[in-house]
């Protein structure tokens, strides 16, 4: 791909948001198309898949805020000349005599803007360090980097004690993954790449315009430094299929709704071999009919009747491995939290505690001889002097 196909590449307008658009935003738009699109959803549609790899090319350089801030710069100096064209008159975008780009006797780097030798593989560090320099100026020595996967997002989704407990789930994936014919090499089975003659391997070629000396991706390797003869016709020479595979993900104990499992190479195969990247597994938890959670705390309502909190009594209570009994005092207010350590949910350091809180549970009808023992009651606490609502509003 030419730097100014690369350029002109609106991936803003492939996840639908503006240019300003925050993380959060950039990161709902993806995950909508990436549902709607995905090969899964849509098999045999050409055509959702070509959208799938389209907004998943536009979020692996959006997400990532160094990458993005490469891409916006780049595309700031394109749309204002920086990179103008390079037809028969020369220098384009460029006037070394007007005080802009090399003006003064100053030499432009477009490496020093888009971090020379640091840049992201694959991105624009790759396409423009080092693009303008003087004619008589040393040239950086240029490395051909192979290009790594990009990286693949997707999610799971778990019940609320296997999130906390933690389990190990199967995940079915459709993405770019290493031909299993030519293993990634992009060449047919018995051959190999070459050197590219006319690159030397570099990947770049310098010619001088001008003022300026010029290095661009080579013609005739595509950028790859190596050519391959004989493609294999699995891949057609790229070291790439899209294939479905099913992987097993560990999802570790005490995982909350929302956090990511990073899993390293598991993402998108790289071109020729390259490094494959990683794969972000996104942890959806369904919430539970009992359980609550506060960080690594376990949380659970248990009903109790009036008499149970007055005399006090023992509970049983569920947990996440067996129910254990809680002692309630005598005189338990309504609402008390009782804590029981180390029943709560599993942390690196130990384990959270459970949280029991206790609530009044009032019947809806009593029974003839139940409602005539409430009455006796009620009057004896009157007579021995209980007032509920002794100092309440002033009272």
């Amino acid at each position: 791909m030419s730097q100014r196909e690369w350029i002109e590449k609106d991936f803003y307008k492939e996840l639908g948001v503006s240019s300003s658009a925050t993380a959060e935003e950039i990161k709902k738009a993806y995950r909508k198309l990436a549902r709607d699109n995905h090969p899964d959803a849509n098999p045999g549609n050409a055509s959702a898949e070509n959208k799938f790899k389209a907004v998943s090319e536009a979020h692996a350089v959006l997400a990532d805020p160094a990458k993005r801030k490469e891409y916006d710069e780049a595309r700031r100096l394109f749309a204002s000349g920086g990179f103008g064209s390079r037809g028969a008159g020369g220098g384009g975008g460029f006037s070394p005599g007007a005080g802009g780009f090399g003006g003064g006797g100053q030499t432009f780097d477009v490496g020093d803007i888009f971090g020379q030798g640091g840049g992201v593989d694959g991105g624009i560090g790759d396409l423009f360090g080092g693009l303008f320099n003087r004619g008589g100026a040393q040239q950086r020595p240029q490395s051909n980097r192979p290009r790594r996967g990009s990286d693949v997002e997707t999610e799971t989704s778990l019940q609320f004690r296997e999130a906390a407990q933690g389990v190990t789930v199967p995940l079915k994936l459709t993405s770019p993954s290493s031909c299993t014919t030519c293993h990634g090499s992009g060449a047919k089975p018995g051959t190999s790449p070459r050197v590219c003659p006319k690159c030397n391997g570099q990947g770049v070629v310098n010619r001088n315009q001008g003022a300026f000396g010029f290095s661009e991706p080579c013609d005739d390797c595509r950028g790859t430094g190596s050519i391959i003869d004989d493609p294999c016709v699995d891949c057609r020479g790229t070291g790439v299929q899209n294939r479905t595979r099913t992987i097993t993900v560990r999802v570790p104990a005490g995982i909350s709704d929302g956090q990511k499992v990073r899993l390293a190479g598991q993402g998108e195969a790289g071109l020729r071999g390259a490094p494959s990247g990683d794969l972000f597994v996104t942890v959806r938890v369904k919430p539970d009919k009992v359980f609550g959670r506060t960080g690594d705390d376990l949380t659970v309502t248990v009903p109790v009747s009036y008499g149970e909190l007055v005399l006090g009594t023992t509970l049983s209570v569920p947990t996440l491995e067996g129910r254990v009994g809680v002692k309630v005092p005598p005189g338990t207010v309504d609402g008390r939290v009782l804590r029981v350590r180390g029943r709560g949910v599993p942390k690196k350091s130990g384990t959270g505690d459970l949280m029991v809180t206790v609530k009044v549970a009032v019947p809806q009808k009593l029974d003839d001889a139940a409602t005539d023992a409430l009455k006796n009651y009620l009057e004896a606490e009157k007579a021995s002097g209980f007032d509920p609502r002794a100092g309440w509003a002033g009272v």
